[in-house]
């Protein structure tokens, strides 16, 4: 925004007195206005709302993996229990 001043000075001769007139000129723009500040604060809720999303999805996917490696450990662990099972089997087999 561009602003001019322009300052007068008159003296009287008579009286010897000096009197000071200031002008100040703006160039028109004006300052901006609400509706700018309004898309402003819309566009940072979006953004908000939108980070709240992908960190509750990156927090399903942790449960997800979470889930899946504890069903695998229990898989792990029918199958020791299998294998333990068959060996008993052996070994009362072999005793008999």
């Amino acid at each position: 925004m561009t602003e001019e001043r322009i300052t007068e000075t008159t003296r009287d001769p008579a009286t010897g007195s000096t009197h000071t007139h200031t002008t100040v000129v703006n160039d028109g723009e004006r300052s901006s206005s609400g509706g700018s500040r309004w898309g402003l604060i819309i566009v940072l809720l979006v953004l908000v709302i939108g980070a709240i999303f992908v960190f509750s999805q990156m927090s399903d996917a942790e449960v997800a993996k979470d889930e899946a490696i504890s069903e695998a450990a229990n898989d792990v662990g029918n199958a020791a229990g299998q294998i333990g099972d068959a060996a008993q089997d052996a070994a009362d087999s072999i005793s008999d």
